[in-house]
């Protein structure tokens, strides 16, 4: 008797925990997005530009959603990885994406291994963007682009070499759409990363690239140990007002560019929870510390936009350089 009382009592103790868990769960599930802390996923190691980016933002973003934003850090396959765990998690705004188009365009364009494509995400909002410039070997009898086209059409017997952070990359589609537009032919060098090619137009192995400027990139042309020719911008960028726009130049006058990042999440995340981080994030980015940290960084505070215009925006970016993917004939390896 003691035993069957003793096993209904942890029967209905047991019976309770569960009902006082499944009540806790739908509490939690009543509660106000956010009601727990926020990842912010970076699809590039710690310590990187990316990186650095994203940890600008994660204290004023977390002070206006109320809930503390955390950085995770997950590289491989250009970024792809880390946006394809995004979008395996629950599409509930606690996992969200800082991506540009290299990853989230342009990867699948290039990498046979990656499935997941640019309708899979929705940009919250862009909040970074950077100066693209070309960068040449201190020695390259060019001071411009349009100098440097003029020796690329001279040296047709053997070509110029221009490095690129690896086939597909942003860098890589820009140099061979020039090529298009232009007729010149060139040797494409691809490389791991930024720091390795800037290492080697430095050293004079490459003769030029497209690369996003950097403060290592302004410390080696001061040296005088490399030059900045030309920025990929209709307009000057206020952060480097000394270097001649593409609309300056004669040769690729219409060549206009920049790179950004913005805070994506999966295309089926509630509107309410789109709606409570495109507020908070457009409040980020009139923040006046954000903005000081991004330009110490070589950035740019992207204007804040409605979500219609970040979806706009995020449209057109995938069809031009999917246009530029199938003009230069790329194909997934």
């Amino acid at each position: 008797m003691t035993t069957t009382k003793s096993f209904f009592r942890r029967r209905n103790l047991l019976a309770c925990g569960l009902l006082a868990a499944t009540g806790a769960a739908a509490l939690a599930q009543q509660q106000p997005y956010p009601a727990k802390p926020i990842n912010l996923m970076v699809p590039y190691p710690a310590g990187g530009p990316s990186d650095a980016t994203a940890r600008i933002f994660t204290v004023p973003l977390g002070r206006e959603l109320g809930q503390q934003v955390i950085v995770e850090n997950l590289g491989g396959v250009s970024g792809a990885l880390a946006a394809q765990k995004v979008l395996s998690a629950p599409a509930d705004g606690y996992y969200v994406f800082q991506g540009s188009p290299n990853e989230v365009i342009l990867s699948p364009l290039a990498n046979a291994a990656v499935k997941l494509k640019a309708e899979d995400f929705r940009l919250v909002a862009p909040v970074a963007e950077a100066v693209m410039v070309f960068v040449a070997r201190k020695d390259l009898p060019a001071n411009s682009v349009d100098e440097l086209i003029a020796l690329a059409r001279k040296s047709s017997a053997e070509p110029l070499s221009y490095g690129s952070v690896g086939i597909g990359s942003l860098y890589h589609l820009l140099l061979e759409k020039v090529q298009l537009q232009t007729g010149i032919k060139l040797n494409h060098a691809p490389y791991k990363g930024n720091a390795p090619l800037l290492q080697d137009i430095g050293g004079g192995q490459v003769d030029f690239a497209v690369l996003v400027y950097s403060a290592a990139m302004g410390a080696l042309a001061e040296q005088g140990r490399l030059k900045v020719i030309g920025q990929l911008g209709a307009r000057r960028s206020e952060l480097l007002k000394n270097v001649p726009a593409m609309s300056e130049s004669k040769e690729l006058k219409d060549f206009d560019y920049k790179t950004w990042s913005g805070f994506l999440v999966p295309r089926k995340t509630p509107e309410d929870v789109v709606q409570r981080l495109h507020k908070a994030i457009g409040a980020t980015l009139v923040d006046a510390g954000v903005r000081s940290q991004l330009a110490a960084q070589t950035q740019l505070a992207s204007a804040p936009t409605s979500l219609a215009e970040a979806q706009k925006f995020f449209e057109s970016e995938t069809a031009r350089y999917r246009d530029i993917a199938k003009s230069i004939h790329l194909q997934p390896q």
